[in-house]
């Protein structure tokens, strides 16, 4: 699954989580509301995603992404391309069978 990179070292995040009126653990909740599990992420995740310290994260998953972006978009008009950057298109072109070790 690609790994989407958040925008601004997390600023736009942090600034849409003002805007919603949201505490990190009042997002992680929220994100509960939009997972169709009703898991959501943790409050701890949250906090890599917006933190700006040697804890802070600059990628997750796509599905971390979509929670947090959705849950935020309920509350602001923020959609995701404002908050993550998208995977860059992959530059491979050949697929392959089997490893190169195998190969003679």
């Amino acid at each position: 699954m690609p790994k989407l990179s958040r925008k601004g070292d997390g600023k736009p995040l942090r600034d849409a989580m003002e805007r919603a009126g949201l505490s990190g653990p009042e997002l992680a909740e929220a994100t509960k509301e939009v997972d169709p599990t009703g898991r959501g992420i943790s409050s701890a995740t949250v906090g890599r995603l917006t933190g700006r310290g040697k804890t802070a994260r600059t990628h997750c998953e796509l599905a971390t992404a979509w929670l947090v972006a959705e849950a935020l978009h309920r509350r602001t008009s923020a959609p995701l391309q404002d908050l993550f950057s998208m995977p860059s298109r992959s530059t491979t072109t050949v697929e392959r069978s089997r490893s190169d070790a195998e190969e003679e």
